[in-house]
C-alpha cells in the first residue's frame, strides 16, 4: 500500500457512473414492469448492493485503504430508451481519496442490474464505467463531486 501518513486529512469526494444497455425489447419490458423483475425491485436491490460494495472496496481491491465513508449516494435512472445510468457519489474526510469507492459502488450496482435482468436476455451490456470527478487531495478533476 502507498504510505499516506504524511498527507493532510482533508475532505474528499468522488463521483462515478456506469451504464447498463438493454436490447430494445428488454428495455420495453423493464419499463412496463416499473423496473421490477422476477427477483424483485431492480433499482432498490442495485442501490443496496452498490452501497455495500463501496463500503467494502478495501476488501475487493488489494491496495485500497479502508476509508470511513461519511456519505454515499447511488442514483439510477433511464438515459434514453434503452440505457440505465447509474451514478455513485462518495464522501469522506481522510488522507486519500474515494474514487475507487465511487467506481466500485457504480459498477457493482450495474452488475446487480445485470444479475436481476439476465433472465430476459444475456445481450445486456455494462459500461462504460468512469470517474466523472473528484475533489480534495493534490488536484480536483472533472465534474463537481
Amino acid at each position: 500500500m502507498v504510505d499516506v501518513s504524511a498527507k493532510a486529512v482533508s475532505a474528499r469526494s468522488a463521483i462515478a457512473e456506469c451504464r447498463v444497455r438493454f436490447p430494445a425489447e428488454v428495455a420495453a419490458q423493464l419499463r412496463a414492469n416499473g423496473l421490477r423483475g422476477s427477483k424483485g425491485g431492480i433499482v432498490e436491490t442495485a442501490v443496496i448492493a452498490g452501497t455495500l460494495a463501496a463500503k467494502r472496496t478495501h476488501e475487493l481491491i488489494p491496495f485500497c485503504h479502508a476509508l470511513p465513508l461519511e456519505g454515499l449516494r447511488i442514483s439510477i435512472d433511464w438515459h434514453g430508451e434503452r440505457e440505465l445510468r447509474i451514478e455513485c457519489s462518495a464522501r469522506t474526510t481522510a488522507r486519500t481519496g474515494v474514487e475507487m469507492e465511487a467506481l466500485t459502488g457504480a459498477t457493482v450496482a450495474a452488475l446487480t442490474v445485470y444479475d436481476m435482468s439476465k433472465a430476459l436476455s444475456h445481450a445486456i451490456v455494462l459500461g462504460p464505467a468512469k470517474l466523472l470527478g473528484k475533489r480534495g487531495g493534490k488536484r480536483d478533476f472533472g465534474a463537481q463531486a
